[in-house]
């Protein structure tokens, strides 16, 4: 028997953003903001996402910990970086890097995460051999950048999402 409301969570929050947005809480917004939330929850279970198997709560407060800590130190770099006078000696480039990780939850995390991260962005994705490219804003190392995602992220989100 299928669940009436299988992302009763993800309905509840979509009705009270919605109410939040429209600054009402008139019958009318109460059934339309049902009706989208209803209708969401509906689309999502057509993509039929794959079950969450998630581990290790220890190492995703690690990985929190150490993604808020290279936000911050990015923030202060790309600032640095467009704020210092005659800083054109920048290079950015792109870094093609290999990933162990296959799970569709870590992937998705570890591109949020990269993407988050001021000065790198997640470019591409290549399911035929498992890499991915990162554009960086200020390039020096490529071997250097390999090693940061494997070990900083890719490792603990293994760890978390098996």
């Amino acid at each position: 028997m299928r669940k009436w409301l299988p992302f009763s969570l993800m309905t509840a929050s979509l009705l009270s953003i919605w109410l939040l947005l429209t600054e009402s809480l008139t019958p009318g917004a109460v059934i339309l903001g049902l009706a989208v939330a209803f209708g969401a929850q509906r689309a999502l279970m057509a993509l039929a996402p794959p079950r969450v198997r998630f581990r290790h709560l220890r190492v995703a407060f690690d990985l929190a910990a150490v993604v808020l800590r290279e936000v911050v130190r990015s923030n202060w770099a790309v600032a640095w970086i467009v704020l210092r006078p005659g800083g054109t000696e920048r290079v950015s480039g792109f870094v093609r890097i290999p990933l162990d990780m296959r799970a569709p939850y870590g992937l998705t995390a570890l591109a949020c995460i990269i993407t988050a991260t001021p000065g790198t962005l997640w470019v591409e994705y290549d399911t035929s051999d498992n890499t991915m490219l990162l554009h960086v804003l200020d390039l020096i190392d490529e071997e250097e950048w390999v090693r940061i995602i494997k070990d900083r992220y890719e490792r603990r989100l293994m760890e978390i999402f098996g």
